[in-house]
């Protein structure tokens, strides 16, 4: 992997759920390029020495070419399978209306720019009522509607890539969960 000042650094993180990271070289610490590297990071501004792991890909400064870790590295490509690495990022909004002990959530997904297809906003709903006996608490409505209009989420992505799939190949294609 090579890198020089004002290159992207993204990671995608090894634990399920986390975000992923994004930066900006500051500095490189070998003439070749060759990490470690000191990267300021979007999300909170802090300045780390950096050396990356398969989970990483650089986004050269000029707009072009994007670089893997591994065998790849010399080539621009995904560790070596040829296929140019890819970083994108999607986003998830999730809406919450609490009231008289009912929570209905809305989650949108937004994809990013797609090369071969657009899967656009996605959209699920998910709801949760209290029961009457129950104690107010409005933070496990809202955690049962988001997870319900989460999980719908998910499904409606699935059912888009099993529809994309069939598409592409002329077959029915499913996707298992």
């Amino acid at each position: 992997m090579k890198a020089s000042v004002g290159d992207r650094i993204v990671t995608a993180s090894g634990v399920v759920g986390a975000a992923v990271r994004e930066g900006v070289v500051v500095s490189v610490r070998n003439a070749d390029g060759s990490p470690p590297y000191l990267v300021r990071w979007s999300d909170t501004g802090d300045e780390t020495l950096v050396f990356p792991g398969p989970d990483t890909v650089v986004r050269h400064g000029d707009g072009g070419a994007q670089e893997g870790e591994a065998a790849g590295a010399a080539t621009g490509t995904s560790a070596g399978h040829g296929v140019p690495a890819r970083s994108t990022t999607w986003h998830v909004q999730l809406t919450l209306v609490e009231s008289q002990g009912s929570t209905t959530a809305e989650a949108t997904l937004v994809a990013g720019p797609a090369e071969h297809g657009d899967v656009g906003a996605l959209r699920a709903v998910g709801h949760a009522r209290k029961d009457p006996g129950d104690e107010e608490v409005p933070v496990i409505g809202d955690e049962v509607a988001a997870g319900r209009a989460l999980r719908r989420l998910a499904d409606a992505l699935l059912g888009q890539a099993e529809q994309d799939i069939s598409a592409r190949t002329g077959n029915k294609a499913h996707v298992h969960p």
